[in-house]
């Protein structure tokens, strides 16, 4: 025997309207919770939205930008340069956009070349003021780099402090170093450095309190100083404040300086904290000889390989170091955390 069906309910499923999101709706989510900050929800809404519209580049610029907030540029960079290969000049803001990350970087030739490249096609966009800012200061950078080696050439009598004061910091021979630090600081004022390595000097030989009330002090003055902020973060896991440590160092986790003296002192301090994965990428990321070959950069650098699994390049670089720094032999190997 067989029922008919129910009319009302046969009504009742027909006018049912299953809801479809389209890549808009995952977009416009995406936009409110990178507004609200709230980042990985950014990235998995806007991912969405690609996967459903993947021919839509406003989508993946976006996700470029909430991927630059949180300082991860190389992959903003490569969401960019699909767009451009995509879509060529109707996207000209992505030149921009890669242009302002590779500066993070501390790419400062492909900075330079994206900036024009968006200035050439776009005469008046949207980011022409800060493009031309961009520009105004990586130019700025190469005038002072090459002055700053023209100056230091000229010099000499700076040229053998620097050059003594490397040597006696290099082999922690803080006693030898603090006169000369000292000398090096009334001598040459505008070389902020020396202070900077004053202040390692004088924690390192036992004197924390001066040492700490230094740098607070120079970071009272300028609260974006590299120097200050890694010096004190080294203070503070030597003496065990950890949280204190750690509320200087998050800032720095998505610093990406142009000069390799502060490129160093930021892998090492992370090194210290034991951020060892982004350690690495920032060692690797050192190009310049007389950097690469100092005893923090074997020393943490091996440490740093040997706790994300990479043994023997950890041993590679530790022997390198105790070749070039005999005493780093007495401190036992990569396994430790110094």
């Amino acid at each position: 025997m067989t029922t008919s069906p129910n009319p009302a309910a046969t009504n009742e499923n027909t006018n049912i309207i299953p809801f479809l999101p389209t890549g808009n709706f995952y977009f416009s989510h995406g936009i409110h919770a990178f507004k609200k900050r709230r980042f990985d929800a950014a990235v998995k809404w806007l991912k969405k939205a690609i996967e459903i519209s993947p021919d839509e580049p406003l989508y993946s610029c976006q996700l470029s930008v909430v991927y630059t907030e949180i300082g991860s540029y190389h992959a903003a960079n490569q969401l960019l340069s699909e767009v451009i290969v995509q879509f060529g000049e109707q996207y000209p803001d992505c030149y921009y956009l890669m242009a302002n990350n590779y500066a993070h970087l501390g790419l400062l030739s492909d900075a330079k070349k994206y900036a024009e490249k968006y200035l050439d096609y776009t005469g008046d966009g949207d980011f022409e003021e800060a493009a031309k800012q961009l520009l105004g200061m990586l130019n700025s950078i190469e005038e002072e780099e090459i002055e700053e080696d023209f100056a230091f050439d000229d010099e000499d009598e700076l040229l053998i402090y620097q050059e003594t004061a490397f040597y006696h910091l290099e082999h922690e021979e803080w006693g030898q170093a603090l006169p000369v630090l000292q000398e090096m600081m009334e001598l040459f004022p505008e070389f902020s450095l020396a202070k900077h390595k004053y202040a390692y000097a004088l924690f390192q030989s036992g004197e924390h309190a001066d040492a700490i009330e230094l740098e607070n002090a120079w970071l009272k003055k300028d609260h974006k100083n590299i120097h200050s902020l890694v010096n004190l973060a080294c203070f503070y896991l030597a003496e065990q404040q950890e949280e204190r440590a750690l509320s200087l160092i998050e800032p720095l986790r998505n610093v990406y300086p142009m000069h390799e003296q502060q490129k160093l002192a930021i892998a090492e301090t992370l090194a210290r904290a034991g951020y060892y994965n982004e350690a690495v990428d920032r060692f690797r990321a050192l190009r310049n000889k007389q950097v690469v070959r100092r005893r923090s950069y074997y020393k943490w650098f091996s440490i740093s390989c040997y706790h994300t699994g990479n043994p023997s390049r950890a041993l590679q670089l530790w022997e390198k170091g105790c070749k070039q720094f005999p005493k780093l032999s007495e401190e036992g190997g990569p396994w430790i955390r110094g």
